[in-house]
């Protein structure tokens, strides 16, 4: 069993909590918050449960009850909290994006490294079964010609950018903007499924903000192209697709998938892939799953493929934001 802390007290905190109860690996044993009564709050929801409350993440580390931490803290802290828990000898799952550089990543994997500890980056899409499913596919395609990878979905927030705010998911000194927020999700999908460009370009919708609302990425391959399209400032139901020789693979989303088409150019048919249904309240279930068996396992290969798709991924994100002049604070 694995005794977990929490630092990030929002929706996504209560997602991972649910489907790491549901994995029957790990016990939540200790909630961070800066107020005390968001802690105790956060911490009620989950009765029969002993809960430790703090306000102070130096007195976290000391807790000698928990072994690992997860973080779902504005972006901008990523970085410094990682490696408060790291150094402490704690393992961590960071959620997406991991940090703002790729140097500061490389500290933080070092660290884990010298402290025997590990830490994973929570991209939960691309361990979920129908996402490694559309992996195995992508076989019969034979010669790859392109694909397109698609995530937007309007944020109740930008009504609040509209309005003259800069909350924190669209404020480059927060680590804000629809790239390492949604966009993310393309890119690292991109990348599992295909490697790492050889080069990466982005055209991003600036806001009122001065952060990235919306954008499109291009990826080279030494044989064809990869589109990407994500946004945070309006609504597309355009599906994912994989171009190939021998037929095209679709999906609905590049997350949460729940079918995988293939069309056959000979008999010009499509065909359904059976995937596996989870229930969506659970839909962080399987990356829990996974990193439950990392820790426990200690499997430093598969954890060794994580840390370099973690680095590739961040490489990217920083490169094209840089390209565009959205820099977060010590990224200059």
């Amino acid at each position: 069993m694995i005794n977990f802390g929490i630092i990030g007290t929002n929706w996504i905190t209560h997602s991972f909590v649910e489907a790491a109860h549901a994995t029957g690996k790990y016990t939540l044993a200790a909630v961070y918050s800066r107020k005390e009564d968001t802690a105790k709050e956060f911490a009620a929801k989950y009765e029969g449960k002993q809960i430790t409350t703090y306000t102070d993440l130096n007195v976290l580390t000391k807790d000698s009850n928990i072994s690992t931490v997860y973080i779902a803290s504005p972006n901008i802290l990523h970085y410094e909290q990682a490696k408060l828990f790291l150094s402490a000898g704690k393992n961590v799952i960071l959620e997406k994006p991991s940090c703002s550089t790729v140097e500061e990543l490389d500290d933080l994997f070092k660290t884990a490294q010298e402290k025997d500890v590990i830490l994973i980056e929570a991209f939960r899409h691309i361990q979920e079964a129908n996402f490694k499913l559309l992996k195995s596919q992508v076989a019969k395609l034979g010669p790859i010609y392109g694909a397109s990878i698609n995530f937007a979905q309007y944020s109740s927030r930008y009504e609040k950018v509209l309005q003259g705010e800069v909350p924190n998911i669209f404020n480059l000194e927060m680590g804000g903007g629809a790239l390492v927020d949604l966009g993310v999700y393309c890119v690292a999908a991109a990348i599992d499924l295909f490697g790492a460009p050889t080069d990466s370009q982005y055209w991003p919708v600036k806001i009122a903000t001065g952060a990235d609302g919306a954008g499109r990425l291009i990826f080279t391959y030494p044989t064809f192209t990869v589109h990407l399209c994500h946004s945070k400032i309006y609504n597309s139901d355009a599906p994912s697709e994989i171009y190939g020789e021998k037929g095209t693979l679709i999906v609905p989303s590049i997350t949460d998938i729940g079918k995988i088409t293939f069309w056959d150019p000979k008999s010009k048919k499509r065909e359904e892939v059976e995937g596996v249904v989870v229930p969506e309240k659970l839909n962080l279930m399987e990356e829990a799953e996974e990193f439950a068996r990392c820790i426990v396992d200690k499997d430093e290969k598969t954890i060794r493929s994580y840390e370099q798709h973690s680095r590739d991924v961040l490489k990217v994100l920083e490169k094209v934001r840089h390209d565009n002049g959205l820099v977060f604070p010590g990224g200059k």
